[in-house]
């Protein structure tokens, strides 16, 4: 009897397990058609969404093919090359403002590496952009798309490994970078986070990852999985970073690990030359009055682009080929664009004015005039134009000081005391004029020379331009920004530069302009002051030159 009741039940058991697996073998039978169709319907939606495409973005057709194409850059573009398309590429960092060809320059000196000869980048190096301004990351390690993370199985979607309880590493940028290079805009934006973990990166080139779902000696996970958690992702890819903060805002740490390479900013010719091509590519003529106007407002090649292509917009709505003055008006009107003057020095030689060279923004330099007045007074010397104090640290460290720049005017003012100038009844003004107020010791040469010649009447050569930091006893000191001034001054059209001789080796390769390196503001008045009296009566009775001042201006200059 109890036999029989035991096979009964085996019988039931089998019967209900049996129906329970047919249930299911149909219900997966059914889902397949149903899941199919749902393929097959979003790839049908897929197909006809890519089959609509509208016209090209002009900033597409006009974006450097060749590097013949990238305008202005070329000493960076062989910096880039010099660090890349050797047998040892290293990491780069980029300095430059928006819109002068930062990327394109990148991307085209990867691929003119990979044609050079001794070169480590295969023929498929990959060339992986990330923005660094919008890098996600999650702080519980879930999701990391630049580093790379991983999906333990307690997360959704963690799939039939998940299901098995096995952790799924996933790579990340720096991972897809692998045998290439990593181009990261805008660099500096990069959480503090995240760049603690790409220095780790480039110092290992690997990526370890862990996870407390991780057994090492589960025989059911993946080989693969496996030796990632052991040895880890490769990541051996060189960096090109990009930024347009100055070099002293970004990490120290990560730039120990790089080279530095800086782009300028683009010249009104050079702005001209785009505008012109972009129109030509856009389809409209245009004449050269009309790029050199654009060049004049458009303050980076991205400005131009926009511009011909509102121009272009407007000549199409009146069925037009050409673009016309009016066009370019009132695009800039519309758009509120400053006109952005270049400087062109004033060469004529008067009393007290100097021209000094100043570096400013995205290391541009630029031609700072100042002058001196002597007035009849009682001894005080003032100073405006330049920063009094000066904030620095950061946030929670922060602590005032006397700007450098202020520094410099007292080391002018103890100078011209040590020189027999004593200056009982004469007062004298410095100024610096423009709007801007400067800060940095550069300035300290030229407001030398502008005073002793204020107070001699004694013109200046306005052909030359000082830079340099002075001393309490004349030396002259090297200062930052050089080549950008020189290049500045030959811009402006002045003939001759005076620079600090420890900065001699910054300016050998810059031509079509005289550099002469001085050590001692002596030499800076010998070669500046003209022995020719202006026309125009002084307003005080002008200081007699001391002997150290005479016999300095009588000498030769260089």
């Amino acid at each position: 009897m109890f036999a029989t009741m035991l096979v009964v039940i085996q019988l039931v058991v089998s019967v209900v397990v049996g129906l329970y697996f047919f249930r299911q073998l149909r219900q997966s039978r059914q889902k397949e058609p149903a899941r199919g169709r749902e393929s097959n319907r979003e790839m049908e939606r897929m197909r006809h969404l890519r089959s609509i495409h509208l016209s090209e973005p002009l900033a597409e057709k006009v974006r450097p093919t060749k590097m013949s194409d990238v305008i202005g850059q070329e000493d960076g573009i062989r910096s880039l090359k010099a660090i890349l398309c050797g047998a040892n590429p290293q990491h780069v960092l980029i300095y430059g403002p928006p819109g002068i060809g930062k990327t394109c320059a990148a991307r085209l000196v990867l691929e003119a590496a990979k044609q050079s000869q001794g070169t480590p980048f295969r023929e498929d190096a990959p060339f992986i952009e990330v923005d660094a301004t919008c890098v996600r990351f999650d702080e519980r390690a879930i999701a990391d798309p630049l580093i790379g993370s991983v999906h333990d199985p307690i997360y959704q979607g963690a799939g039939q490994l998940g299901a098995q309880g096995v952790p799924q590493p996933k790579p990340g940028a720096v991972t897809k970078a692998h045998g290439g290079v990593l181009f990261l805009d805008e660099i500096g934006e990069l959480h503090p986070v995240q760049m603690n973990k790409l220095l780790k990166v480039l110092e290992d080139r690997r990526v370890m990852l862990d996870s407390a779902y991780y057994n090492p000696d589960d025989a059911t996970i993946p080989r693969y999985i496996h030796d990632i958690f052991h040895n880890g992702l490769p990541a051996d890819f060189r960096l090109v970073g990009a930024t347009t903060r100055s070099p002293s805002e970004i990490s120290p740490a990560l730039r120990s690990r790089c080279m530095e390479v800086f782009f300028r900013a683009l010249t009104p010719e050079e702005i001209a030359l785009i505008a012109s091509g972009a129109a030509e590519r856009a389809g409209c003529a245009m004449a050269k009055q009309e790029a050199e106007t654009i060049g004049r407002y458009a303050a980076c090649g991205r400005d131009a682009v926009n511009i011909v292509q509102m121009c272009a917009g407007l000549a199409q709505m009146d069925e037009r080929t050409m673009i016309l003055p009016e066009d370019v008006a009132w695009v800039v009107q519309s758009g509120h664009y400053t006109i952005h003057a270049q400087q062109k020095a004033d060469v004529s030689n008067r009393v007290g004015v100097v021209h000094g060279l100043a570096v400013y923004g995205e290391n541009q330099g630029a031609l700072l005039d100042l002058e001196a007045v002597a007035t009849p007074g009682h001894g005080e010397i003032t100073v405006t134009g330049i920063i009094d104090e000066e904030e620095i640290g950061q946030e929670g460290h922060k602590m005032r000081r006397r700007s450098t720049a202020h520094g410099a005017a007292e080391n002018v003012r103890t100078w011209l005391k040590s020189l027999g100038y004593t200056l009982e009844n004469t007062d004298l003004h410095i100024n610096f004029p423009g709007g801007m107020p400067v800060d940095g010791p550069s300035a300290g040469v030229a407001m030398a020379v502008a005073a002793v010649s204020a107070l001699t009447d004694t013109p200046v050569d306005g052909t030359m331009a000082v830079t340099g930091e002075i001393t309490v006893q004349g030396k002259v000191k090297a200062v930052g920004g050089v080549p950008q001034k020189v290049e500045a001054a030959c811009q402006a059209g002045l003939l001759r530069v005076l620079i600090p001789k420890e900065n001699d080796a910054e300016t050998l390769h810059i031509a079509g302009i005289e550099v002469q390196g001085i050590d001692d503001v002596h030499q800076a008045l010998s070669a500046m002051l003209v022995h020719t009296k202006t026309e125009k009566k002084p307003i005080h009775r002008p200081l007699p030159m001391p002997e150290k001042v005479a016999a300095a201006a009588a000498e030769p200059s260089a």
